[in-house]
Formats: C-alpha cells, structure tokens, sequence
C-alpha cells in the first residue's frame, strides 16, 4: 500500500516558480515509477511528468517541457516538481502517483495523492 500527499501549491505570479513535493509512506516508494498530473476546472486530468523508479528516466509533457522538473529522493520517499516560467494556464490541481511503468498514462498508476492547487496570476 502506498499514501502519497502533495505540498507546496499556492498562488504565484505568472513568471514566477514554485516547487511541489509529494511524499510516500510505503516502504517500497523506490520500486515506484512516479508521475505528476493535473487537472484544470472543466477538464481532464493530464498528464505533466513521469520519473522511473531509480530517476535515469524522465518524461514529459510538450506543454511543460524546458519549464519543469522532475526529480526523486528515494531516501526521503519523495519525488518533486520544480515549476518556473508559470503561465496563467498551468493553473490546475496538480496530484502525483505511483506506478510501475514510467508512462504518460493516466491508467497505468495505481496509486494517488489528493492533489495541491497551483494558481497562476496574469
């Protein structure tokens, strides 16, 4: 069994950054591929990044591509997201989660936080 709960959404300028943190309470949080999704009002939930388990790998979406960052403490069973560059539209509820394929896929991950609001002001 795996818990996950995200920190560090808040208001921010569009310009500006802020970093995310999702930490797991299992034991097995190494063995995890994680990814970070969001979902805006109105919308579906979209994929963002994705870490492989032991972090060699990251993916991400064009959306989000040269502004954001994905990377894991398997020591500290945490996997973050630096945010920089925000624009008004990566306001959304953003939620990590855990699998075992380091994919886009929404279905693939098991596993989910209860998400942290990200509101970027124009």
């Amino acid at each position: 069994q795996v818990q996950l709960v995200e920190s560090g959404g808040g208001l921010v300028q569009a310009g500006g950054s802020l970093t995310l943190s999702c930490a797991s309470s299992g034991r097995t949080f190494s063995s995890y591929a994680m990814g970070w999704f969001r979902q805006a009002p109105g919308k579906e939930r979209e994929f963002v990044a994705a870490i492989k388990s032991t972090g060699a790998r990251t993916l991400y979406a064009d959306s989000v591509k040269g502004r954001f960052t994905i990377s894991r403490d398997n020591p500290k069973n945490t996997v973050y997201l630096q945010m920089n560059s925000l624009k008004s539209e990566d306001t959304a509820v953003y939620y990590c989660a855990a699998g075992s394929e380091t994919t886009p896929e929404l279905g693939s991950y098991g596993y989910w936080g209860q998400g942290t609001q990200v509101t970027v002001s124009s």
